[in-house]
């Protein structure tokens, strides 16, 4: 409800967002994120899943990642279907995204999902509960999903003291790619539950993949954005929702 309401706010405030054009946003991002973050739950065990396809909605959680790169898209497409100002809404969606995922992680913590590896620091959390996800239980674990949430906490705190600050349209959207890319490429390094799939065994998960990959986009189109404009004086402010005209063409 938080990053609802803030979008329904800020939205109102800086682009004239209208409730009903929140709630159909609203609705369309959901829908694509719960597509999305099952969807790539076939990249961790997509034989069982295919077996069992009950098992997807049935089953565990959802994969943030998954869900994300469905919504972008989506979003996008709203943004040009409705004339909003594309950069703008970015912004908005930078900080609302940053509250949904972070109470996220606290359900992912009480659920006991998204757990770590076994610590003998003071960091450790044991999980008791044979319902809960965690494994092994009755073994202090990191707590990855507070320490996610803790991480995400300061990455909007930081992207809201920024927002009056910033040098163009979709900066902070950017910011929070980068950022946030780089927190959970280092946080998986502490993660235990081995479900979440491997692209090489033990050194690099699906996640860090992803995570690199939205790094290297994100920082490309920021130098591209802060070139043009240092050279124009202009903020960005509409989008083609093309993934080749976002990369090549400069706004």
């Amino acid at each position: 409800m938080a990053g609802v309401t803030y979008m329904v706010v800020e939205g109102r405030k800086r682009v004239g967002l209208t409730f009903d054009q929140a709630n159909s946003l609203f609705l369309l991002i959901f829908a694509a994120a719960f597509v999305g973050g099952k969807f790539f739950l076939l990249f961790e065990d997509g034989a069982d899943y295919l077996r069992h396809p009950g098992k997807l909605l049935a089953g565990r959680g959802f994969v943030f990642y998954g869900s994300f790169l469905f919504a972008v898209p989506t979003m996008l497409w709203y943004f040009k279907k409705q004339k909003l100002p594309t950069y703008q809404m970015l912004d908005v969606m930078a900080i609302t995204t940053c509250l949904v995922h972070m109470f996220g992680r606290l359900g992912c913590f009480l659920a006991g999902c998204c757990y770590g590896l076994p610590t003998s620091s003071i960091f450790g959390v044991t999980f008791t509960d044979p319902a809960c996800m965690a494994n092994p239980k009755g073994t202090p674990l990191h707590p990855t999903q507070l320490y996610e949430a803790g991480y995400i906490f300061l990455v909007m705190a930081g992207l809201l003291i920024f927002k009056k600050y910033k040098k163009f349209h979709g900066q902070l959207f950017l910011l929070y790619l980068i950022l946030y890319a780089v927190g959970r490429s280092v946080l998986e390094i502490f993660r235990g539950d081995e479900v979440r799939g491997f692209v090489i065994r033990d050194v690099l998960s699906n996640s860090q993949l992803v995570a690199l990959l939205i790094i290297a986009v994100a920082v490309f189109v920021y130098m591209r954005w802060q070139k043009k404009t240092r050279c124009s004086g202009a903020r960005p402010m509409h989008l083609d929702v093309r993934l080749p005209d976002l990369m090549l063409n400069t706004p």
